[in-house]
């Protein structure tokens, strides 16, 4: 079976797609017919997207300018990258098409509809881009993540998959993470992150609060490979105790398991790839949405999670180092809300979501 993935390379799309894609191949490599899969990824060129997909045998080709902003700078661009997907498409001819959505899938989901190549389209966040809109029209199935988004789709393609999430987040011992980490001490460890690209908002204020939160906390921080020398630098010249207990890191890809096994507190922005990682581990959080998403889609999402009981959403106009390390305080001095939070989080991960979706793939598979 040739199935043809689209994405962004990002790590809120790689990473389900990875999950789906280990699905693909367990399920098709155990089916009686032993169904040999193969894979043709279509995404945007990145330095991270090949190391994304080293460790599989994952072919893929990108776009140089496939991304949003430069996918609206005009139509002389949208219609190049259509005339490539499309040639892609036609020479590999996949027997379906899984895409991601926003403005990479727009063309491959084109091409596949041109082709009558089935296409199946998952909507992660609870609020659809407008991109995801027009994506949607060329799908034969939609898989959202939000049980809510239903209705902003009105159709019987619609079907409610969670989003996926490998599952080697879950696999590592909190023992042997701590380990990894060099964590001995008994301080309530924070796992800070912004995605692949990092959180600037966040990273500043982390190392303008450093001083005050290894008083109390040891930390891991994932500050996003672009800001990693810059802060790894200001680190370096700081004179204050505790600095042991700060670990700081461009970006974690296997080591991110161990980050959530170790910690007890996440903080995180609000993409719908990584809040449903965090409920999946069972863990608090404290959500800060991108104000500039388009559709405010991680404010949805962190709303969500923060109605349901299982994170803090504090909005990107409230990051005053006053109200963040209340935030963070006010969690670990009431144990009682630490475990209601772990339990609402764990209530509210769809962990077979990758098979739901791989499930799907295959049905639909001309």
């Amino acid at each position: 079976m040739r199935i043809m993935i689209a994405g962004e390379s990002t790590a809120g799309h790689l990473a389900p797609i990875i999950a789906v894609y280990d699905s693909l191949k367990s399920k098709l490599g155990s089916s009686p017919s032993s169904e040999r899969a193969e894979f043709m990824l279509i995404s945007t060129e990145s330095d991270f997207l090949k190391a994304f997909v080293n460790d599989t045998d994952i072919k893929y080709k990108s776009l140089k300018s496939g991304n949003k902003k430069k996918a609206r700078l005009g139509l002389l661009a949208a219609i190049l990258n259509l005339c490539k997907v499309t040639y892609w498409v036609f020479d590999y001819m996949p027997d379906v098409i899984f895409v991601k959505g926003d403005y990479i899938s727009l063309p491959v989901a084109f091409a596949g509809k041109l082709f009558r190549v089935p296409v199946l389209m998952h909507e992660s966040d609870s609020v659809p881009s407008k991109a995801n809109k027009l994506v949607s029209r060329f799908s034969k199935r939609i898989a959202i993540s939000f049980k809510q988004t239903e209705a902003l789709y009105p159709s019987e393609r619609v079907f409610f998959s969670g989003n996926p999430v490998s599952d080697f987040v879950i696999k590592a011992s909190r023992e042997e993470s701590r380990k990894k980490f060099m964590i001995d001490g008994d301080k309530p460890v924070l796992f800070i992150m912004g995605g692949s690209k990092g959180a600037r908002e966040i990273n500043n204020l982390i190392i303008e609060l450093l001083p005050d939160l290894l008083q109390k906390y040891e930390i891991i921080h994932q500050c996003g490979i672009g800001d990693y020398e810059k802060l790894r630098s200001k680190v370096a010249q700081m004179n204050i105790a505790f600095l042991d207990d700060y670990h700081l890191f461009p970006f974690l890809k296997q080591s991110l398991a161990n980050a959530y096994a170790a910690c007890d507190l996440v903080i995180s922005r609000a993409g719908a790839n990584t809040v449903a990682e965090i409920m999946l581990v069972g863990k608090p959080s404290i959500l800060v949405p991108l104000s500039t998403a388009e559709s405010d889609r991680q404010t949805q999402n962190a709303f969500y999670y923060s109605e349901a009981g299982a994170a803090v959403l504090l909005n990107e106009k409230n990051l005053k180092p006053h109200l963040f390390m209340n935030a963070i305080d006010s969690i670990f001095e009431d144990k009682l809300k630490v475990m209601e939070m772990m339990r609402m989080a764990r209530q509210l991960a769809v962990p077979d979501a990758a098979d739901k979706v791989a499930d799907e793939i295959i049905r639909i598979a001309k």
